[in-house]
């Protein structure tokens, strides 16, 4: 076992060399080497034991200084190789330790440190259900089909069809699938008083009436009568023609009359139909209040607008109509979805059929 000497036993190894003791003989009795003896001259020479203490000290300082010197320097290119990285999320921080191990020699432990992750966190795996594969397969297939529906509409969805899944587990699947709908950019428009609208207490109280315009695919134009119960929010007729009159509106109101009976009011704007002596006749006859918006105001017709937009994306931007009668049977097949399948936010997912249906029973 090497033996260790103290900075009082070197001092005195030293002084017999200074007084004349050979070298040699130093050596053998202390049971040391000569390069040993040299070194300790040349470094302790003429030293005292405290002396050396403070030299050793000294050293060591430095030692840590440079080593401290070193790791800060590490530190600096390691962060720099990841300063390009939002480290907000534990993959974000995996993905910031990678680099920071690939760019520089960094230890695992430093980078870990730095980037503020435990080590455990790194290390760990997923264990996603097995079952997520197919869910999100089926997420995105009623995605396609259903192209504007967000998350919480496809969860309905998807509990219709028996899958007991939460609502959370879905959003996940659907932000990892990349079927986020996009947000149409809103029209800058002139700013005008909005007015609430009273929600009725009951169907047929208040009906809602508006056209929606677009065209055929060699450009021949559709007018489209929507009529909207604003209590049930069910689409009662989508009206499709290349024009439609006053009469003609005032014949597509029986019609729903037929089967639902006559509402107490309806809310249009003041377009030619609605304003027509046809359709202020038919009213008159039937003890129906027409119920006109100030002009420039579509706010005040809220819920039918809002069911215009849910038409356009969902229907009108999705298919090109090859004819008229194309376009009625698409149309119409939308209308029975919409009521029937599509679930409702201002109706608790409920659809709109669903949502009178329990009105009438209960």
């Amino acid at each position: 076992m090497k033996k260790r000497f103290t900075d009082e036993q070197i001092v005195t190894i030293l002084k017999e060399g200074e007084a004349g003791v050979p070298v040699k003989e130093i050596c053998r009795k202390h049971g040391i080497s000569d390069a040993t003896f040299y070194t300790w001259r040349k470094k302790f020479g003429n030293m005292e034991a405290q002396e050396i203490r403070r030299l050793k000290q000294l050293e060591e300082e430095n030692s840590k200084l440079k080593r401290l010197l070193a790791e800060s320097m590490l530190d600096a290119d390691a962060l720099k190789a990841a300063l390009n990285r939002k480290l907000l999320t534990p993959h974000n921080k995996r993905e910031a330790v990678a680099t920071m191990r690939e760019e520089t020699s960094i230890s695992l432990r430093r980078a870990c440190r730095l980037v503020g992750v435990s080590r455990s966190t790194l290390a760990y795996r997923s264990q996603k259900q097995s079952d997520d594969r197919e869910i999100q397969a089926r997420l995105t297939e009623l995605a396609g089909e259903r192209r504007r529906f967000g998350y919480r509409r496809l969860h309905i969805l998807l509990r219709r069809e028996g899958l007991e899944v939460n609502h959370k587990r879905v959003y996940r699947l659907y932000n990892e699938a990349g079927l986020t709908v996009k947000k149409r950019k809103r029209r800058k428009g002139i700013a005008v008083e909005r007015q609430a609208l009273e929600l009725p207490e009951g169907p047929n109280q208040v009906w809602s009436m508006d056209f929606v315009m677009d065209a055929l695919c060699y450009g021949r134009r559709l007018k489209i009568l929507t009529v909207v119960d604003d209590y049930t929010k069910e689409a009662l007729d989508l009206v499709v023609s290349h024009s439609i009159s006053g009469d003609h509106v005032a014949s597509a109101l029986d019609a729903i009359a037929q089967f639902r009976g006559y509402p107490a009011a309806i809310r249009t704007d003041q377009g030619p139909e609605f304003t027509s002596k046809a359709l202020d006749r038919w009213a008159y006859e039937n003890g129906v209040e027409l119920r006109l918006i100030q002009p420039g105001k579509p706010t005040q017709n809220a819920y039918i607008e809002s069911f215009n937009g849910k038409f356009r994306d969902e229907c009108l931007n999705e298919h090109w109509f090859r004819d008229l009668p194309h376009a009625r049977q698409v149309i119409a097949n939308w209308r029975t979805d919409y009521n029937e399948n599509r679930p409702h936010s201002s109706l608790g997912y409920d659809t709109p059929s669903e949502f009178a249906a329990a009105y009438r029973t209960g």
